[in-house]
């Protein structure tokens, strides 16, 4: 069995560099997308290191209203996970979860880190004008977000 990213706890964050905090984002999209479903599914209830969330924040410029949404928690509480090296939630960590799964797609599509947050970060219209990352707060958003970047991928109607 792979490892799981709770057994690899992160080093302290308090200071790494924006380049450094997106590089550990897009480790733990690869990492999700090697893992098998049951993998993904004891991960989720294991939860996810707290401190991805800056992780997260730094790769998409989020601010801190789309941090709220995104990991279904409070800034304070989002702050004592990171501060105390505690686990997001199931709610957050099945979030994060789907947002990496679909990074790592949009990653295949486009070929370049850098074009992949940028689509995932900016509103367009084959996606209602909301910005994936945000659609991939659900299920059914993700699933929307799939359909235009194969359609992207190979050409045809969203």
């Amino acid at each position: 069995m792979r490892k799981l990213i709770v057994a690899q706890r992160l080093p302290s964050m308090g200071g790494a560099s924006r380049q450094r905090l997106i590089d550990v984002f897009w480790e733990l999209c690869v990492q999700i997308h090697k893992q098998t479903e049951a993998e993904r599914l004891q991960q989720i209830k294991a939860g996810m290191p707290g401190e991805l969330v800056m992780a997260t924040s730094a790769t998409f410029n989020l601010g801190k209203e789309h941090l709220v949404l995104l990991f279904n928690a409070s800034l304070p509480t989002l702050k004592r996970r990171q501060l105390q090296n505690k686990f997001l939630d199931s709610v957050a960590s099945e979030r994060l979860d789907r947002i990496a799964f679909m990074c790592q797609q949009a990653l295949l599509v486009f070929e370049s880190r850098e074009t992949a947050a940028s689509w995932m970060s900016v509103p367009n219209a084959a996606c209602g004008h909301r910005a994936p990352v945000l659609l991939c707060v659900t299920e059914i958003g993700a699933q929307q977000v799939r359909r235009v970047l194969n359609a992207l991928e190979w050409g045809g109607a969203v």
